[in-house]
């Protein structure tokens, strides 16, 4: 089996290809490195079986030989990334799909999108099925990452019924583990990188919003079970334990044994209220759901940011 993994470079991106290279696949990963990283890839570059192409999915996609999958998970993928890069988001979710379903249409490849949580914007039904449209302002600064993945659902279900593309779409809730960047903008990272420092947590508006967090290797088993699943409309994959970041933010100080204090600062526009996966589908369809308590995960993460950090 041979597999293209656009975003290869990314948090997790990059575990897909581990993955798929211990199963035996080749792995092309595709990456232009706006987000992703090579050091990523560093443990991977010399195994066999596995090839990097550094390119900007907008442009037109080529890879030479046959592919049996398309994994669609180039996007910058936090609020700090999809604030700095708002041309880039759209165009990644929409001209990158595009371009990424034309390849495996080429190829005669099953595809799989990297969608997110996001589509339903602000919720207001809780927890959040995969049948509920979302409540998404489209004109405000949060808009161009969740538009960008609403319009990437509409192609990749258009190539499907026009085409006949044996396509997958995966609504991927808060995902954390080793690889994530310190200064990506998202709560774990950010938390533990100031936890580890002793600076203050940074926690927003009255920290009172929830979460739920999935460590890695619950996600890459649950995009295992949908790429082998008749499955074509999308599917949740998250954890329906939900937190507060008031309460994650005590946590990792907890874990880390830090005496940082906690700061509270305005709550950036648009901010989710509420984030809670209804995995009823996941349970159902592909017979999973999470293993990794979230303690345990934290912990696992936070010795991968204290070794990365030489602290």
């Amino acid at each position: 089996m041979r597999i293209l993994v656009t975003g290869g470079a990314g948090f997790i991106g990059s575990h897909l290809c581990e993955y798929f290279l211990d199963k035996g696949w080749d792995v092309v990963a595709m990456d232009d490195f706006v987000t992703g990283s090579r050091n990523n890839l560093a443990g991977l570059a010399a195994r066999r079986g596995f090839a990097l192409v550094e390119h900007d999915v907008t442009e037109y996609i080529r890879v030479d030989g046959p592919l049996d999958w398309v994994l669609h998970f180039a996007s910058p993928a936090s609020p700090l990334d999809y604030l700095e890069l708002p041309i880039q988001t759209l165009k990644v979710g929409a001209l990158g799909t595009h371009n990424a379903l034309g390849v495996a249409k080429a190829k005669n490849a099953r595809f799989l999108l990297a969608s997110t949580s996001e589509v339903y914007g602000d919720p207001l039904v809780h927890p959040q099925k995969e049948d509920y449209w979302g409540h998404v302002n489209p004109v405000g600064p949060r808009g161009v990452y969740d538009e960008a993945k609403r319009f990437a659902e509409a192609i990749t279900m258009a190539y499907h019924r026009t085409h006949g593309i044996d396509t997958r779409i995966v609504r991927i809730f808060n995902t954390f583990g080793p690889r994530m960047r310190l200064n990506d903008g998202r709560a774990i990272p950010a938390f533990i990188g100031q936890a580890l420092s002793g600076a203050p947590l940074t926690v927003f508006g009255d920290g009172g919003q929830t979460r739920s967090f999935q460590y890695i290797t619950d996600l890459i088993d649950g995009l295992w079970r949908l790429m082998q699943a008749p499955v074509n409309d999308p599917v949740n994959i998250g954890n329906p334990q939900e937190m507060t970041l008031l309460e994650l933010a005590k946590r990792i100080i907890r874990l880390t044994g830090s005496r940082s204090e906690i700061v509270f600062r305005p709550l950036p526009v648009d901010d989710p209220k509420v984030r809670q996966p209804d995995i009823t589908l996941a349970r159902s369809q592909l017979g999973w759901e999470p293993r990794v308590d979230t303690d345990d995960g934290l912990r696992r993460t936070v010795d991968w940011f204290r070794e990365a950090l030489g602290s």
